[in-house]
C-alpha cells in the first residue's frame, strides 16, 4: 500500500509512471523525495504543478546534505525558488556553506531570490545582443549560432527565465516565421529521417546517410546551444564555461567513437561508425577516435589495429586518435579536486556488496575530506590490494544506483603507461569528462547508456567543466547472429568457429573477409536509419545491399564446384581457343577477359543427368545445351562410367550455336582451369533468435548448425582470376559472390558469398581458397 501510495505522490509531481517506478527503487532517493514532495503539499494546500515537481525531483536528487532539505523545499514551495538555475546555485550554496546558521540575505542574493526580470528588460537585453552581431547574422542568416545570443543575453540577465529569452530571440531574429508551419516541417523532416522499421523490413524510401544526418533532419542542439536540450542540467558556470567552448572549437560539430578495445568490432558498431563519423563530416564537424582504454586486463594490441582498420576500411577518417589513457593524469587530478569539493569519497565496500538494485549504503559515505584525500592517494600509491578500496561519487543514477565508482585497484600493466598506474578510472567517470576535454559537441551512444546520462551531467557539473550533451539511439541487431563479445570466444573455445573473423559471424572483420564491400555495409545503415528504437533486421537485407554493390563492381568469370569431365569429339580447331568474355555482360564497355576452349570442358556434375525428371532443361540424352561465351552447343553421343557405374566422363559433339535449333539452357564451363578449395557457409545458427531460452531453451551453443560449412577440396575456376589480390571480388556465373582471402596459398583465397539463386532464393555463403598455380587440366 505503501508503494502505490508514493507512486502516485510522485506520478503527481509530474513523473511518468516508469520514471516513478524507477525512483521507488531506489530507497534513499525515494525516501527523500517523498519528504520533499509532503512537505511541499502541505505549504501549498493543494496539488503540485509540474514545474514545482520538477525542481523537487531535482533536489531530492541532488542534495547530498540532507539537513537543508526542508529548508530548500520551503523556498521551492514559496516560489522564491522557481527556475532550475536558481535550483543549481541554491544547491553550490549550501554545498559551500555547510555550517549553520545560514545567512538568508546572502543566500537570497546567490541564488536571486525576489529578482524580477521584466519583458522589457529581456527585449532590450536581446536587441543589443543582436546589434553586436548584426553583421554576421546578417551574412550567415539561419545558420548562424543562435546560442551564441541566448548566452550573451542571459549573462546580462542571470535569473531570466530561459524559454522567455529564447522567445524573444526568435521573435527579433525570425519576426515573420509561421511556428507552427516551421514546427509541422521540422517534423515531416524527422519522421522521414528515422525512416520507420516495421517488422524488420525498411518501410519507405530510403534517404542517403548523410541527408539523414544532415542539418536539422535530427533534432539534435547546434554548438553552444547545449542548455536547449530536454534534461541539460546548468549552472551558473554554464553559460561561461559554453562560451570558452565557442572560442576553442569555433561552432564546430564534433563527435567522437569510443571503442573499448578489448574484442572486435560487429554490425552494431558499423551504425555507430557511420552515426559518430556521418553526423560530424554531414555537418562540416570532425570525430576522434578514441579508445576507451581503462581496463588493462582485456585489452589486447590486435584489437587496437583491428578497430582502427575497421573504421578506415568503411571510408571514414578519423580527425585524431586519441586514449583515454592520454588523460590520467587529469582524471585523477580532477578525482583528487571531486574529493576535495565532498562530492566522492573512498569505500572498502566489497564488488559483491554493490550489486543489484538496493544495495546497502556505505559506511564510508560521510567519511572526513582529508581522510578521503590520503586514502585516495595510498590507492594511487599501491598500499591497497584489489577490491579492497575504490573511489566512488555522491550521486543517484537514473536507475536507482547510488555512487557509482569512479576509480577502482588494479595491478596489471598498462599496455601504454606500463607500471606507472595500479588505480584505473572507470566508464561512468571516463567518459564525460574525456569528452569534456576533446570539447565534443554531441555524445552520441546507444540508448542502454541512457541510465548513465544523470551520471554524465553531474560529474561535468560538480568539477565546474565543459558539459556535452549526451544522445541517444537504437542499437542495430541481426537476426540467427550473436555479437557480444564473451559469446564469440565461447564459440571460438567450442570450436564452432575458427576465430573473429570466421565469415559466419557478423563482425566486420568477419564481413570484410566474406567479400562485404563497406559501401553496402554503409549503404545498409542507411537503410535501417537513425532510429531510436532497438532494431534488429533479416540478414537478406544486408546481403541485398552487398548484391547491389557487388552486381556493378565484380566481374565475371566461370567455376565448377563438382566438376564432370566432357570430351568433344569433333573440336572445331586444332588447339584450343581463346573466348572472350565480358566482364559485365550487361555492359560490355566494362571490357573483356580471355579464356581458353578446349577439346576437354568441365562442367557442373548436376548439370547433366542420364535420367532427367519433367522440366530439366539441362544436358541428357535427346537435350543439347549451349556453353556460354563460346557461341556452340554441344549434345550427348557417350556416357563414360567406372567399375561402380558412376558417371567418370562424358563424350560429344558440338555445332555451331546459329547452325540449328536453339537449346534449352546455355550452362557454364572450365577449360584448362586451376584447381581450388571452396568452403560453403550457411547461417552458424538454426532459429531466428539463438539467445532466446524460450526459442532455444538449451542456449545458443545448443543451437549450431552442422551444416554451416561444407569443403570442397577440388573445385575448378577458369585462368582470369589467376592474378587476383585479396579481397578482389568475382561474380562465378550461375553461383555467386566471391573474394579473394588474405590466407590463401600465395595469396589467393576467395570468399564465396552466393546470395541467391537463378530463382532468387537466399541460399548459403561461402570461402573459396585457390592453391598455388596448377597445370592445366586435360
Amino acid at each position: 500500500m505503501a508503494t502505490l501510495d508514493s507512486l502516485s505522490l510522485f506520478t503527481g509531481l509530474g513523473l511518468s509512471e516508469h520514471k516513478a517506478r524507477e525512483t521507488l527503487k531506489n530507497t534513499a532517493l525515494s525516501a527523500q523525495l517523498r519528504e520533499a514532495a509532503i512537505q511541499a503539499q502541505q505549504t501549498l494546500g493543494s496539488t503540485i504543478d509540474k514545474g514545482t515537481g520538477t525542481l523537487l525531483y531535482g533536489l531530492a536528487s541532488r542534495l547530498r546534505d540532507t539537513r537543508r532539505l526542508s529548508f530548500l523545499v520551503s523556498y521551492i514551495a514559496s516560489k522564491k525558488i522557481h527556475t532550475e538555475s536558481q535550483l543549481s546555485a541554491a544547491l553550490e550554496y549550501v554545498r559551500s556553506h555547510p555550517l549553520d546558521p545560514i545567512d538568508l540575505v546572502d543566500f537570497e542574493q546567490e541564488c536571486g531570490v525576489g529578482v524580477m526580470v521584466t519583458p522589457e528588460q529581456i527585449e532590450e537585453a536581446v536587441e543589443a545582443t543582436i546589434n553586436r552581431h548584426r553583421p554576421q547574422l546578417l551574412v550567415e542568416r539561419y545558420h548562424f549560432n543562435m546560442g551564441l545570443l541566448m548566452g550573451e543575453a542571459r549573462a546580462v540577465l542571470k535569473w531570466a527565465d530561459g524559454k522567455m529569452i529564447k522567445h524573444e530571440v526568435d521573435m527579433q531574429v525570425d519576426p515573420g516565421m509561421d511556428r507552427v508551419a516551421k514546427a509541422r516541417l521540422q517534423e515531416t523532416d524527422r519522421r522521414t529521417a528515422k525512416d520507420v522499421m516495421e517488422n524488420g523490413e525498411a518501410a519507405g524510401q530510403t534517404l542517403s546517410l548523410m541527408e539523414q544526418l544532415r542539418g536539422e533532419a535530427l533534432k539534435f542542439h547546434k554548438p553552444g546551444e547545449n542548455y536547449k536540450t530536454p534534461g541539460y542540467v546548468t549552472t551558473p558556470h554554464t553559460m561561461d564555461l559554453l562560451k570558452q567552448h565557442m572560442e576553442i572549437t569555433g561552432g564546430q560539430v564534433r563527435t567522437r567513437f569510443p571503442p573499448e578495445p578489448n574484442g572486435i568490432l560487429h554490425i552494431g558498431h558499423a551504425k555507430a561508425i557511420n552515426f559518430n563519423f556521418g553526423y560530424a563530416k554531414a555537418n562540416n564537424g570532425i570525430c576522434f577516435l578514441r579508445f576507451d582504454d581503462t581496463n588493462p586486463e582485456k585489452e589486447e594490441a590486435k584489437f587496437f589495429t583491428a578497430i582502427y582498420d575497421m573504421v578506415t576500411w568503411l571510408g571514414y577518417t578519423p580527425y585524431k586518435v586519441t586514449y583515454a589513457s592520454d588523460y590520467f593524469d587529469q582524471l585523477y587530478a580532477w578525482a583528487v579536486e571531486l574529493i576535495r569539493r565532498g562530492q566522492a569519497y573512498v569505500c572498502h565496500q566489497r564488488g559483491e556488496e554493490l550489486k543489484g538494485h538496493n544495495p546497502l549504503p556505505s559506511p564510508w559515505r560521510d567519511r572526513p575530506v582529508e581522510e578521503s584525500l590520503l586514502l585516495f592517494e595510498a590507492m594511487r600509491k599501491g598500499k591497497f590490494s584489489e577490491g579492497e578500496a575504490t573511489l566512488r561519487m555522491k550521486l543517484v543514477m537514473e536507475d536507482g544506483k547510488m555512487d557509482p565508482v569512479a576509480y577502482r585497484v588494479k595491478y596489471t600493466p598498462h599496455h601504454r603507461t606500463g607500471d606507472s598506474w595500479c588505480i584505473y578510472p572507470t566508464y561512468d567517470y571516463t567518459h564525460c569528462l574525456c569528452d569534456s576535454i576533446e570539447h565534443v559537441t554531441h555524445s552520441l551512444c546507444t540508448k542502454e547508456f541512457q541510465a548513465r546520462r544523470s551520471s554524465y551531467f553531474w560529474l561535468c557539473n560538480a568539477l565546474d567543466v565543459y558539459c556535452p550533451v549526451q544522445w541517444e539511439y537504437g542499437r542495430l541487431n541481426l537476426h540467427y547472429a550473436v555479437v557480444s563479445k564473451r559469446k564469440i570466444l565461447q564459440l571460438v573455445a567450442a570450436g564452432a568457429v575458427r576465430d573473429w573473423d570466421d565469415p559466419r559471424l557478423f563482425t566486420l572483420t568477419a564481413l570484410r573477409r566474406r567479400g562485404f564491400p563497406p559501401e553496402a555495409i554503409n549503404n545498409f545503415c542507411a537503410r535501417v536509419g537513425v532510429t531510436v528504437a532497438q532494431t534488429t533486421m533479416e540478414p537478406h537485407l544486408l546481403e541485398a545491399c552487398v548484391r547491389d554493390i557487388l552486381n556493378d563492381t565484380a566481374p565475371r568469370a566461370m567455376a565448377v564446384l563438382e566438376s564432370l569431365q566432357v570430351l568433344i569429339t569433333n573440336f572445331p580447331a586444332a588447339k584450343s581457343l581463346d573466348i572472350q568474355v565480358p566482364n559485365f555482360p550487361a555492359d560490355e564497355t566494362k571490357g573483356f577477359h580471355q579464356v581458353p576452349f578446349a577439346p576437354i570442358v568441365f562442367i557442373e556434375r548436376t548439370d547433366f543427368k542420364e535420367e532427367p525428371e519433367p522440366g530439366f532443361k539441362r544436358l541428357a540424352w535427346g537435350q543439347p545445351v549451349g556453353l556460354r561465351h563460346t557461341g556452340y552447343v554441344i549434345e550427348l553421343q557417350h556416357v563414360v562410367k567406372g567399375s561402380s557405374g558412376c558417371v567418370e566422363s562424358l563424350e560429344v559433339t558440338c555445332r555451331r550455336a546459329d547452325a540449328g535449333e536453339k537449346p534449352k539452357a546455355f550452362i557454364h564451363w572450365v577449360s584448362q582451369p586451376l584447381t581450388c578449395e571452396i568452403r560453403l557457409y550457411e547461417r552458424l545458427f538454426q532459429h531466428k533468435n539463438p539467445e532466446d531460452p524460450v526459442e532455444v531453451p538449451g542456449g545458443f551453443l545448443s543451437d549450431l548448425n552442422p551444416a554451416s560449412l561444407q569443403v570442397v577440396e577440388a573445385a575448378l575456376v577458369d585462368r582470369s582470376v589467376a592474378l587476383a589480390q585479396p579481397f578482389d571480388k568475382f561474380q562465378f556465373e550461375r553461383l555467386g559472390y566471391f573474394s579473394v582471402d588474405p590466407d590463401s596459398h600465395q595469396g589467393q583465397v576467395l570468399d564465396f558469398t552466393p546470395f541467391c539463386n537463378s530463382d532468387g532464393v537466399i541460399e548459403n555463403l561461402g570461402l573459396l581458397i585457390l592453391g598455388g598455380p596448377s597445370a592445366p587440366l586435360g
